[in-house]
């Protein structure tokens, strides 16, 4: 069949990657891509959210499978988009529908959803900037550290934990004036907890399920998980701490009731609900946030690592036939590093040159932020370059490969931690 992937960063080199694989992919064009994808398709100069002329592009190359990679056309509304189409209402979209996107583009919706549907998550309360006063007096009786929350999309850059009322009182007005732009005209203030996160993926129609590997990110830029928040800059699938046991808790107590309740709520989602997950020293887990899709650098971990035919998963979420798919995983650790431009998640330059991605051994490099000169020189675009992935039996082992093989790829200002998986 021919294939339509959306998005252009590391967690759509790793679809590619995949979903070339699949006996039922006969074309696969991605739009926009990168460098990396090309290695398995063709890409297409057109942005992930420019639906008129994704739809011209669909009806000409007869595809007839839609995948969404970013979360920016699900929270727009493209899963809606074809259905209201006629020419395109035929072709499954596989991401949830406008509303269902809402678990990430909302973090006011998503808590709500979560405290309707009784899902274990920490206390919170949101703000506006006609509520400003209630915020500020909110925070100053509020027990430290406290975290703040931009209500819509800050590409992974809209969640603060401050330490002082002060601080707290000071960033929460500045993201109020706009700090995140629009994502932060509403500000939801929560309760910190303290503990080890890790996220599920959880593969739906709705209404069946099937829980795909986990994974733990490292957000933080420093070593340590010091520093300001990123995109993500690591990850390890699967972390170690997370029991069988544990793991029957959290299907109980959250991703039941969260498939759930998108069914009593009516919501259409077929697609990847991510729980980001916090493993309390209580022993309790609860829910960070959603997102509406596979998470990135952790779907760079987690899609090595799945050894179904990823169409065949796809098709049986939009197919309603979730519940008779057996999912066959590599019992392999797999880590991911990524490299990063200097001075990234702040100011940094693009346009470096990029060179030795060939002599690694034994990983998988995916492509994040990078472009092609007219030369055919790889390029630096973006402030995450290049995921590199490696498979094990022992995890430390892979973090090894991993590492050995962030230290052989080369171009100014490169960036990485070298501590992924320290707090394992």
């Amino acid at each position: 069949m021919n294939i339509l992937l959306l998005g252009s960063g590391g967690r759509e080199n790793a679809f590619a990657y995949k979903l070339a694989q699949s006996k039922h992919c006969s074309t696969l064009f991605i739009a926009p891509g990168n460098p990396g994808t090309v290695n398995f398709g063709t890409n297409v100069a057109i942005a992930a959210t420019d639906f008129s002329s994704i739809k011209n592009f669909v009806i000409e190359n007869q595809i007839e499978l839609v995948v969404v990679g970013p979360e920016a056309p699900l929270v727009e509304g493209i899963y809606d988009f074809f259905l209201e189409e006629e020419a395109l209402k035929h072709i499954p979209v596989f991401g949830p529908s406008k509303v269902g996107a809402q678990l990430e583009g909302s973090k006011a919706f998503s808590k709500a959803f979560m405290v309707r549907h009784q899902i274990p998550t920490a206390a919170y309360a949101e703000f506006t900037s006609e509520t400003l006063q209630e915020g500020l007096d909110y925070i100053a009786q509020h027990t430290l550290p406290i975290v703040l929350k931009a209500d819509g999309l800050a590409a992974g850059k809209g969640v603060l934990i401050c330490t002082t009322t002060e601080e707290a009182q000071a960033e929460f007005k500045e993201m109020l004036d706009g700090k995140f732009g629009e994502a932060s005209a509403k500000v939801v203030i929560e309760e910190f907890m303290e503990g080890i996160e890790f996220s599920v993926f959880v593969l739906t129609d709705g209404k069946e399920y099937k829980i795909l590997p986990t994974a733990k990110d490292y957000k933080r830029i420093g070593e340590g998980d010091t520093g300001l928040n990123t995109g993500g800059m690591g990850a390890v699938s699967p972390p170690p701490f997370v029991t069988e046991t544990m793991m029957q808790m959290v299907e109980k107590t959250i991703i039941q009731p969260t498939i759930e309740g998108l069914h009593k709520d009516g919501i259409a989602y077929k697609g990847v609900v991510y729980v980001g997950l916090m493993h309390l020293k209580t022993g309790e887990t609860k829910v960070v946030e959603y997102n509406c899709r596979m998470g990135d650098p952790e779907t760079e971990a987690v899609f090595p690592r799945i050894q179904n035919d990823l169409v065949e998963l796809i098709l049986s979420a939009m197919n309603s036939q979730l519940a008779k798919v057996e999912l066959q995983i590599d019992k392999r650790a797999a880590t991911t590093i990524i490299l990063a431009s200097g001075g990234y998640p702040q100011d940094f330059e693009k346009g470096k040159v990029i060179t030795a991605i060939e002599d690694c051994k034994d990983s998988i490099v995916f492509h994040c932020g990078t472009k092609l000169n007219e030369n055919g020189e790889l390029l630096t675009n973006g402030g995450r370059v290049l995921a590199v992935t490696s498979l094990h039996e022992d995890w430390k082992e892979a973090v090894k490969i991993s590492n050995k093989n962030a230290a052989i790829i080369q171009y100014e200002g490169k960036y990485y931690r070298r501590d992924i998986g320290f707090d394992l």
